[in-house]
């Protein structure tokens, strides 16, 4: 086997800031504690996240790598005391609760999944932080079950597009609300039944025609602010409304009695806090149900454009513009 260097390539956050403060430095090489992986990064994801952390808005939780990236894919190269399932050489993707944007990174083993069959390491890095997010608030928050109407906000973002993809693939009428009539097409392209441009098109409106009255079962909503109470008029009875980000702002004000009446259950949850004991669980749900789904092709990364690690700064900018769909990567 190569011998290991002692330091590496990482892009840190020189300041809080703009695309600009994204800075390549040496640092050295990390090493794999109790029950993690040592993973020699082949790509690593880029999300929204990352940019609010660049803001200064999102610090790290405590203990977890001070470099911005939160899901990687690559090769096994060191393994700490007691990480099991994998060995050296195999190939991995890995949700992170930061430091992916570097050339090696450590992730607990409970957080790794085998790179799905068929898929390259690029196409692979695309997939833990989104696929976790959006599998941990459809099915555990949301309670998908077969047959439910969901409404997907964002359509064309990385969350938007697997959210579309595993809905659909699950056996749900999927419905999603995009920036243009282009990327509302893309959405149907993925699985939607009908994207929505709600620049020229009132989705409360369009979602309670699209379904005879019936409304949406679950909402899976990354804007917040305005569309809270949107979400509430177009939600079906019993409907599940699930936020997992507010880019329109975290303070609303709701109408209680339409709560009441509809019998609605508003949640929501932040990933990166969470336990390694319950990021592994949800990797085991995803292994089991996801994965086979991804192998047979009822599900397909989208990878919108890569950039190599250095040009990080880049790549924060095409995701600041909202001119993508799907995934953003970073490369070696």
């Amino acid at each position: 086997m190569t011998a290991l260097p002692d330091s590496m390539t990482a892009i840190e956050i020189s300041t809080p800031g703009g695309p600009e403060v994204l800075t390549a430095v040496s640092r050295p090489l990390p090493q794999p504690g109790m029950g993690e992986l040592l993973i020699e990064v082949a790509a690593a994801g880029v999300n929204r996240p990352d940019m609010l952390q660049r803001q200064g808005f999102y610090a790290p939780p405590p203990g977890a790598s001070d470099l911005p990236g939160l899901e990687i894919a690559g090769r096994v190269v060191g393994l700490g005391f007691g990480a099991h399932g994998f060995k050296i050489g195999d190939e991995v993707c890995a949700l992170l609760a930061g430091g992916g944007y570097a050339q090696y990174a450590t992730a607990p083993a409970v957080q790794c999944l085998p790179v799905p069959k068929g898929l390259s390491l690029v196409e692979a890095a695309s997939l833990p932080e989104t696929f976790f997010t959006v599998y941990t608030n459809l099915v555990d928050r949301g309670h998908f079950k077969f047959g439910d109407t969901v409404l997907i906000h964002g359509g064309t973002s990385g969350i938007g597009v697997a959210a579309i993809q595993m809905a659909h693939a699950l056996g749900g009428k999927v419905y999603a609300t995009a920036g243009s009539f282009d990327k509302a097409h893309a959405c149907e392209s993925l699985g939607a039944l009908r994207g929505i441009n709600y620049q020229l098109e009132d989705f409360v409106e369009q979602v309670k025609t699209l379904t005879h009255g019936h409304g949406a079962d679950i909402i899976l909503d990354m804007v917040g602010g305005d569309y809270v109470q949107r979400n509430i008029n177009c939600a079906a009875v019993d409907g599940r409304i699930v936020n997992i980000a507010f880019l329109h702002g975290a303070r609303v004000e709701i109408d209680l009695n339409l709560v009441m009446r509809k019998r609605l259950v508003l949640t929501g949850s932040t990933l990166r806090p969470r336990s390694v004991e319950e990021k592994g669980a949800i990797a085991r749900e995803l292994h089991k149900r996801i994965w086979p789904l991804i192998e047979r092709g009822s599900i397909k990364p989208v990878v919108f454009k890569t950039f190599p690690l250095a040009q990080a700064a880049e790549a924060h900018r095409l995701m600041q513009s909202s001119t993508h769909i799907g995934k953003i990567v970073l490369t070696e």
